[in-house]
């Protein structure tokens, strides 16, 4: 629909309703029935009214609104009773259009179970309540609601079968309060008399409860009101159906109904409706004896079977009444944990609220003190300044966040890498000692048993090479000497393998301490989970590193805190100077990883 094509008013008031805040929608939405009233009933000017409140969401805020709490609305049972009426109204004589199925499937069905819904808790209100006043005014919102459902029903007949089959509609027939109930029995009676077809069309097990109920009204209550309502109600509804009326003859056989209306015939008031009733009921409407014989044989039946499941009621009585009360108190227990946790989590959503609109108030009244200060011809300065600082903030912002999520990205990967190291070192280990142990016991493998023939062969070739190759006679100084050389030289040769032990063992020291230093950083807790003495854990031992990283830590700052026109024509990888003042600060304190220095 085009927003030229809709009334004004509507488009105003959904407006309005968009823009307030969600307690005053509901004194917003009360200006729906003076709109309706304006307007001429049965006119197509109502009919267009009536579908642009349904395009523009107000019958939904309607909706919404009925099922809340009343204490959270202004206005109370007030605002709520008009709302009813004026959803009722919206509702009949509405043509959806496009949107039927949704309108019809769905909206219908949620306005009809809210009315009962809402029915129920005026219910609850009007048997609490202890002044006069107070439970007049409840008996009089409880009329506007079901006048406003009969309106609703009589305009959407389809909905009297869901009515008729909800618990909710049930629980509230079954009140014992006198004026509740004979509302609610009229209320039955106009529905039945717009369309009584719908009474059969429901389950078995929901007409009995309806019938079982009016039955027991007019049986066990003293009230002429409500003794009147449901003897009209029981003709109704006999006159209307056979069905209904065996079902009453076969209820009238073991409750004493006819009886009943037979002591009671002598009243003049309700003479006529009770004359009317015995008849129906009367013996002489059915004389057939088979019908009599099958009435006493279900009797027969019916009294069998209601003796047993009374004695077998009777035996698990202690056990089902301790399991009613376990599951009661669990179930109450369950829904007062539920209400306070719903309580606490709109007391902290209204406190954040409240937080937020008190930070953004302190931060527009600065900005504006800020604006005084400045001098008009800095303003433009002092708003490009503040620009540059806010896109700094959010970069800073972004970089972290980005940097964090590649981080716990890589981590996976990181320890797949850790993992594959470890098993690589220890399979070169393991590999190097079987070649080592090869090696040792290389040099016996295929060897030959010495014979004498073979000795006297080798020790001629032996004689034979020494024969070709005579070697120089060395005098005994010499032979000193070149001892002494050699003796020097092994000892050159010990001392140069324990430094290089030594250094191998430093090596894989610090090797170790980088593992180390790794798993810890990525087992570690994030900033704002760590509490305590963690972040001391993970400090240098050594100054060199800790006055590596202290100078890029510095140099980071640096480069963040300079102003932008400084860094053009700058390379990412281009450093800046640190002062060695700066760097003589206490590295005690520094995070780099590691453990903390004894």
């Amino acid at each position: 629909m085009k927003p030229s094509d809709t009334d004004p008013r509507i488009l105003s008031l959904a407006a309005e309703v968009a823009k307030s805040p969600e307690q005053n929608v509901p004194i917003i939405l009360l200006k729906l029935k003076e709109i309706i009233n304006n307007t001429p009933s049965g006119s197509s000017e109502l009919k267009k009214i009536k579908k642009d409140i349904y395009c523009y969401d107000l019958i939904q805020y309607c909706l919404l609104v009925l099922s809340q709490d009343c204490s959270r609305i202004q206005g109370g049972w007030t605002t709520i009773s008009q709302l009813a009426q004026i959803l009722s109204h919206c509702c009949v004589g509405l043509e959806p259009g496009d949107d039927a199925e949704e309108f019809y499937k769905d909206l219908l069905p949620s306005a009809t179970e809210n009315f009962l819904v809402l029915g129920r808790r005026l219910q609850a209100c009007f048997i609490n309540a202890v002044k006069s006043e107070e439970k007049d005014e409840l008996l009089h919102f409880f009329q506007i609601v079901t006048d406003s459902l009969f309106w609703l029903l009589g305009g959407h007949v389809q909905l009297i079968q869901n009515v008729l089959q909800s618990d909710q509609f049930l629980h509230l027939l079954q009140t014992d309060n006198v004026q509740i109930g004979s509302s609610v029995m009229t209320l039955l009676q106009n529905i039945l008399q717009i369309h009584s077809g719908d009474l059969l069309k429901i389950e078995g097990k929901a007409l009995h409860s309806i019938l079982e109920e009016v039955v027991f009204k007019l049986l066990s209550t003293s009230s002429p009101v409500i003794r009147s309502t449901a003897t009209k109600l029981l003709l109704l509804m006999a006159e209307s159906h056979q069905e209904i009326l065996i079902l009453l003859r076969l209820s009238a056989c073991h409750k004493g109904l006819r009886s009943l209306l037979n002591k009671q015939e002598t009243r003049t008031e309700f003479s006529q409706e009770f004359r009317q009733l015995v008849d129906l009921l009367s013996p002489k409407v059915y004389q057939e004896g088979e019908e009599q014989k099958l009435h006493q044989s279900a009797c027969l039946i019916q009294a069998y079977w209601k003796g047993y499941q009374t004695r077998k009621r009777l035996k698990k009585l202690p056990s089902a009444v301790i399991a009613l009360q376990r599951s009661f108190r669990a179930k109450r227990t369950k829904t007062l944990l539920k209400l306070n946790r719903q309580k606490e989590e709109e007391d902290l959503k209204l406190r954040l609220q409240l937080q937020r609109q008190k930070a953004m108030r302190i931060s527009r009244e600065l900005q504006l003190s800020m604006l005084e200060v400045v001098h008009p011809g800095q303003v433009e300065k002092y708003n490009r300044e503040m620009e540059e600082k806010s896109a700094l903030i959010i970069q800073k912002h972004w970089r972290g966040y980005r940097e964090r999520k590649n981080f716990h990205q890589q981590r996976p990967c990181l320890t797949e890498y850790k993992a594959a190291v470890t098993l690589q070192r220890a399979v070169l280990k393991f590999l190097a000692k079987r070649r080592k142990t090869k090696k040792l016991f290389a040099s016996w493998y295929g060897l030959q048993e010495f014979t004498d023939a073979r000795r006297v062969e080798l020790k001629q070739q032996v004689d034979d090479y020494v024969k070709r190759h005579p070697g120089s006679e060395m005098s005994g100084v010499a032979s000193r000497e070149l001892h002494a050389q050699a003796q020097e030289r092994l000892q050159h040769y010990f001392m140069g393998r324990a430094l290089e032990g030594r250094a191998q063992q430093h090596r894989e020291a610090l090797m170790a301490q980088i593992s180390t230093n790794i798993e810890q950083l990525m087992k570690a807790p994030s900033l704002k989970e760590a509490e305590g003495k963690e972040p001391e854990h993970f400090l240098s031992r050594s100054r060199p590193v800790a006055t590596k990283a202290k100078q890029a830590h510095l140099t980071t700052l640096k480069h963040m805190q300079a102003p932008w026109w400084k860094k053009l024509g700058e390379e990412p990888g281009d450093g800046i100077d640190v002062p060695k003042d700066e760097l003589s600060i206490e590295l005690g304190t520094l995070f780099i990883g590691g453990t903390k220095p004894p």
